[in-house]
């Protein structure tokens, strides 16, 4: 944009040149008001290409807010070790940009917009999340290729707050009773139904919310209804504490601020991250 900006300015300039070189015989003072003129008339054609065709980009991501002094103190504090790192290979990712860089000694790899954390606070039932990442350095622990959610507690408050469901939780070789008289139980692995005084068993659908009696049940870790296929994209990057670089099948949240504190890339990005980038490499986020 700004080399097909240039280009036009010329031919602006240049007709503002040709007509005073015509009126050169007019007398002093009407070569004066002419300049006046036309330089005006240039000054303006120039003004309005620029708000026609120029875009601030800076314009399209909100200035930075911090949730505290110290939360302002850190975004300085990782973005300047961030520009004076030496690792051979590092990922720089700028929360405000809502961009990922990938930098090799003086070479820069990869630049790629991401989503980003959403910043809001959910409450249900007495607990709280905000869903934030956190600046510091980290590194690439693992890599995984068709990886596997298994969401957090967080996940079953904010589905049961929003369709106004009761929590309640499922455990390991426990029997919930009801109201039609089956029973809520765990067989395998599995969630399913069972009928007092029967040792039939009907799993549940895995990939389905448990809810029963107007409650949203939660089931245990480490069940197949505990995970999810696909959420993540082809591959992720593991930063430890539960924090990922990871794909995602809505490739429109990509450049927003929705996540619940993972960063997402886009399908290409994340597999060009997951082919390039040694595990432990350094990850700074600011």
């Amino acid at each position: 944009m700004i080399k097909h900006m240039k280009n036009r300015v010329g031919p602006f300039l240049l007709a503002g040149t040709l007509s005073l070189a015509a009126l050169s015989t007019r007398a002093a003072s009407q070569r004066a008001r002419t300049d006046s003129l036309v330089s005006a008339t240039v000054k303006s054609m120039l003004v309005r290409y620029r708000d026609a065709f120029f875009v601030d980009t800076a314009a399209l991501i909100p200035p930075p807010s911090f949730a505290s002094r110290a939360d302002s103190l850190a975004w300085v504090t990782w973005r300047d070790r961030a520009a004076r790192a030496g690792d051979e290979y590092r990922v720089v990712v700028s929360l405000f940009d809502r961009q990922l860089q990938v930098i090799r000694g003086a070479d820069t790899l990869l630049v790629a917009p991401i989503a980003v954390a959403s910043g809001i606070t959910l409450e249900y039932a007495g607990r709280a999340w905000t869903f934030r990442t956190p600046r510091g350095q980290r590194r690439v622990l693992r890599k995984v290729e068709d990886p596997v959610w298994r969401p957090p507690d967080w996940l079953y408050a904010e589905v049961a707050s929003e369709y106004g469901l009761k929590l309640e939780r499922l455990h390991e070789g426990s029997s919930i009773n009801l109201e039609d008289g089956r029973r809520l139980t765990v067989r395998n692995g599995i969630v399913g139904l069972s009928q007092p005084g029967s040792s039939a068993f009907t799993a549940l659908p895995i990939d389905e919310h448990i809810v029963f009696n107007s409650t949203l049940f939660i089931p245990p870790a480490g069940t197949w209804n505990r995970k999810v296929e696909g959420e993540l994209g082809p591959y992720a990057l593991d930063l430890g504490s539960g924090y990922l670089l990871h794909g995602t099948p809505d490739q429109t949240s990509i450049g927003r601020a929705v996540t619940h504190g993972c960063i997402r890339l886009a399908d290409p990005d994340i597999t060009w991250l997951y082919e390039n980038i040694p595990v432990g490499t350094p990850v700074y986020i600011y």
